[in-house]
Formats: C-alpha cells, structure tokens, sequence
C-alpha cells in the first residue's frame, strides 16, 4: 500500500444520532494526534435545523480549543450517504433524509464539507492507522444500533456512485422477514443489530437485557445460549455474501455488538461454513482506535483535496 503524506491539521465531525464529537488532528509518520476533542447530545429531536445549528457550535468551540481559526475544509461522517443529487438517504436519523445536508453545513459553518457514512470513516481510520494498516483491503464492520460497513483499498475509500459501498446490513438476510425502517423487509440488520437481538431475547422470556449481559450468561444459561448462537448464525451468513465478493485481507469489527465475544468462535465458523469453497484465512479483529474511530476517520476524509 502507498505511503500517505503528511497533512497539517485536520477537523472532523462525527455526527451521530445521540452525540456529535468534532475533532483537531495532526497526521504524522505515527498516526493521529488529536489536538482537541469535544462532544455534545445532537437532540435530534429538535429537528434538522438544530442539528446543523449543534454542528455549527461543535465547530466555534474547537475554535476556542486550539485558538485557531477554521480550516478550508472540515470532514463530517454522518449516518446514512449522499444520493447524486445531493439529497440524503437511510439515515436512520431520519430528519436528515432528503436535505442536502453537505451544503447546509458549508453554508452554516463557511468552509467546505467532505461529507461520508459515518461506517466508512470507521473503516478509513482503522485501514490507515487502526488493526488494517498494512492490508490492501480493508472491510471494516460496524455492529451497534445499526449495521453497516465501509471498504478501503490502498488506503482509499470506496463508495460507489450510489453512495452504497459497503452497506451490507440492508441485504435480505431473511426473505419476506421483518420489516425495516428502510422501507425493504428482513434487513440483516433487523436481525443482528443489538436492539434487535435484545429485542428477541425480551420476546422470549419477558426479561431486557443487553446483548453485553446476555452474551456473559451464553455459557450458563441455556436460552442466552440460544440467543447468541442465532446472532453469530445470522452474523456468518450476512458477512459471507460480502466475503465471496471483496475477500478483503482483513475484516475490523467496529460497534458494541461487534465486541461479543462470541463473533470470534461461533460467528467465525458460521461465516467459514458459509463461504465458497474449504478455505477462508482472512482474519476478523477488534479496532484499535476506540471511540476516536469514527471522528478521526472524518478528519481524514479532507486528506487529499
């Protein structure tokens, strides 16, 4: 893989449904420094106005952080892509859905925005300073209130000119299965994201728990057992489709559901029972770079332009 240069300070925005985190870094021969960091509840449901209006805060404040001014350009990951006309799509904040929101945010903040699904700038950071340096391919998998995924090759992000490289969690995993908010039915992600697995254990036994609490009982407790062995079932079937496909040098599993222990046993051998052919060498691996994924991940978007 080509080395990249090193680029002065970078700024990001990691625009999430329950927070926003900007980010200032510093990219150099050892990776990212962050110069300051901050973060505050988006309140998506003040609407699409406030959350421009919460972005623009994030960024005034870095401003005061690191007692500069702005750059030219900022790199915001966000749920959902960019249709070609601009407009957003499936972002599961849904007040986003059909607004342009690039421009709004380089209307508002008076610098130009390089704007990506917050999956892919997961899969960017990891692929160029996390566990897939070194790899040509990398796909990196997130695992949480949603699944999604990004792929990076050379160090270079892939979308795709429909904006949808990577986003294996709206396949069918279960044909005419339940139905998603994306307005298809049984989305791998209606079946292994954690709300759906937590859902499905309340459903059969009355009682919530995270999936962190039921994969901890999977060795006692016979239904958590259960429960977990259908999530890596599904887990395996879903990632195969992509694996046949990209058979990517390395898979990262970002996400709080993708740190269940049990991905890496049970998961790994349902996805080797359901790819083509005997062989699969490719190793799955816990991110290195924490919650600093996703914010570092949309600083490096402005790399290069």
């Amino acid at each position: 893989m080509a080395s990249l240069p090193y680029a002065g300070p970078l700024w990001g925005i990691d625009l999430g449904g329950t927070k926003i985190e900007g980010c200032a870094a510093v990219q150099g021969p050892d990776g990212l420094a962050a110069l300051a960091r901050l973060r505050v509840p988006t309140q998506a449901e003040r609407g699409y106005e406030a959350i421009v209006d919460r972005v623009s805060e994030v960024v005034a404040r870095l401003e005061q952080a690191t007692g500069s001014t702005r750059p030219r350009l900022i790199g915001v990951g966000s749920p959902g892509a960019r249709r070609p006309d601009g407009t957003m799509k499936n972002c599961n904040t849904t007040s986003l859905n059909g607004r342009r929101l690039d421009e709004d945010l380089s209307s508002a903040l008076g610098t130009e925005v390089v704007l990506a699904n917050d999956a892919d700038c997961f899969a960017l950071a990891e692929a160029r300073h996390g566990a897939g340096r070194g790899s040509r391919t990398v796909f990196g998998v997130i695992m949480g209130t949603g699944v999604g995924g990004g792929l990076v090759v050379e160090g270079r992000l892939l979308t795709g000119p429909n904006g949808l490289a990577g986003e294996w969690g709206h396949t069918t995993l279960v044909p005419n299965g339940e139905p998603c908010y994306c307005g298809r039915a049984g989305c791998v992600e209606r079946y292994i994201s954690g709300p759906a697995v937590e859902a499905r254990y309340e459903a059969e036994t009355s009682e919530r728990l995270s999936l962190a609490e039921i994969a901890s009982r999977a060795e006692s407790d016979m239904k958590c057992a259960s429960i977990v062995r259908q999530f890596c079932e599904g887990f395996g079937r879903a990632l195969a489709s992509v694996v046949n496909v990209l058979d990517p040098d390395v898979i990262v599993l970002g996400g709080g559901a993708g740190q269940t222990p049990q991905l890496l046993t049970w998961g790994l051998q349902d996805l080797q029972a359901n790819i083509f052919g005997p062989d699969f060498v490719t190793p799955l691996v816990r991110p290195e770079l924490g919650d600093s994924a996703g914010v570092f991940g949309a600083a490096l978007l402005t790399v290069g332009h």
